[in-house]
């Protein structure tokens, strides 16, 4: 997933709900300006910045070609689509299991199916669509 990123993407890309597990993000940071988000404080060896998506501060996602999360659960993915959508940022996905929002309102979906790695992708959609 780090090595799709790093090709499709350029600039500011933030890794939502990073928690202890900062793999992708300690792979893209020499590729693109990574920066973790988390409720919870964390050391995770990248920028990072505490922040709740549910109430989230959004100057800190201005400029963000993309935001992703591992793992989110369904109500997260919906508060990751509604950041992405007012700063107009894509959006990939990649969750536990079969937990997949229908973003469909706000963004051209696709799954992606890239090496081993299987997530979701919304891509913001034109003003004429």
């Amino acid at each position: 997933m780090a090595e799709y990123i790093a090709r499709h993407y350029k600039g500011k890309v933030i890794e939502v709900g990073i928690g202890k597990h900062p793999e992708v993000a300690l792979l893209l940071k020499d590729h693109v300006n990574v920066i973790g988000t988390d409720i919870a404080g964390q050391d995770v060896d990248v920028p990072f910045v505490k922040d709740d998506i549910f109430k989230p501060e959004l100057q800190i996602y201005e400029g963000a070609s993309l935001l992703y999360s591992i793992r989110a659960p369904l109500e997260m993915q919906h508060a990751i689509a509604s950041v992405a959508k007012q700063v107009r940022a894509d959006v990939i996905i990649r969750p536990l299991g079969s937990e997949k929002a229908d973003l469909s309102e706000c963004f051209n979906e696709s799954v992606v199916n890239y090496k081993s790695a299987v997530f979701y992708l919304y891509k913001k959609k034109n003003k004429k669509d």
